[in-house]
């Protein structure tokens, strides 16, 4: 039993196919406008072309994550492996084991045709697992292995947990919020990256120093190492100034451009570098010696973001969708 894949599934974004897996004994994938997909080889190539065909408005950046999961259903998941799938209706997680290969029933269920049979063996509290494990779970993709809490699962098809874990005992929390945390910084990151290339970037460090409580704005494009001026004076007389640059690249920072920065700045004024990347040893040097130079890096201005982003206007919140959720935070028990 312990060589057999694992396999978490969701039932649609709302769980709008809950009765279809739990009622008629199967699990199911969408994709329906691609068709009989046992008609394609067994190689993800003619997959993902049947997707690009299928779904021509996909976006190019997630086509061959999301083509490979009706490869996986069809190739990759096999008879005998287990199936987890948490249910959003009865908050139950239930395991189950694959009985049979792929079947192809559009008449059936236009929104899910693609299916494969399944023995449900057992049903369990969403309490009798631990955070790490209900986390992944929580996958956003649709198919995917269950791999790091593997043991869990199958413990729990053998009958060997039959209570909730404490929150005191579940080493897996701080795990879990640090993970959350993480995935929430590179996806800040990486919008950051895509929607604010080049010159946008500095708009955007326009906006969050006017959302910190400065009057700023951009340079004379093209002006060298100086790209916004902040103050707080609304005539942007009084000290003091800072003058700002912005480098939208993800790459390090060298203590030429540092520097250069620093060659601008007059008596009285300040220099503030913000990079989506990070800086080299000899910058961070460079900075501790000067007491009028601030260096950010992606994840300072990560922190930046997450403090002042209730200010930020409908357009920036727009171009960077956030929402607060609560995380779990370990519990000091010394």
């Amino acid at each position: 039993m312990a060589n057999e894949a694992m396999w978490g599934i969701h039932a649609g974004r709302t769980g709008d196919a809950d009765a279809l897996f739990l009622k008629q004994g199967c699990i199911a994938i969408g994709w329906a406008a691609m068709g009989d997909l046992s008609s394609l080889s067994a190689d993800r190539e003619a997959f993902k072309q049947r997707y690009v065909q299928a779904y021509p408005e996909a976006k190019k950046g997630g086509i061959a994550t999301v083509s490979g999961i009706p490869y996986r259903f069809l190739h990759e998941m096999k008879t005998g492996d287990l199936v987890i799938y948490p249910s959003k209706q009865d908050k139950l997680v239930h395991i189950g084991r694959v009985e049979g290969g792929y079947q192809y029933l559009p008449a059936k269920d236009h929104g899910y045709p693609h299916r494969r049979n399944v023995s449900w063996l057992r049903q369990v509290p969403r309490l009798q697992f631990t955070q790490g494990a209900l986390y992944e779970i929580g996958s956003a993709l649709s198919l995917f292995q269950v791999k790091s809490y593997a043991e869990e699962f199958r413990a729990a098809v053998e009958g060997k947990s039959g209570e909730a874990v404490s929150v005191d005992e579940d080493a897996t929390v701080a795990v879990v919020s640090e993970e959350i945390e993480d995935t929430t910084r590179d996806f800040v990151l990486k919008r950051l990256a895509q929607e604010f290339k080049g010159l946008p970037l500095e708009d955007f460090v326009v906006h969050l120093l006017q959302c910190m409580g400065y009057h700023a704005r951009k340079t004379r494009v093209n002006e060298p190492s100086v790209d916004v001026i902040a103050h707080k004076d609304h005539l942007g007389i009084e000290p003091p100034i800072i003058k700002v640059q912005v480098k939208s690249s993800s790459s390090t920072v060298s203590d030429k451009d540092v520097s250069a920065l620093y060659g601008k700045l007059s008596p009285g004024e300040y220099g503030l570098f913000v990079t989506l990347g990070g800086y080299s040893p000899a910058c961070r040097n460079f900075e501790q010696g000067k007491g009028n130079l601030r260096l950010i890096d992606g994840d300072e201005l990560v922190d930046l973001i997450f403090v002042h982003y209730e200010q930020f206007d409908a357009r920036h919140k727009g171009l960077l969708p956030l929402r607060r959720i609560y995380v779990p935070q370990v519990l000091d028990n010394g």
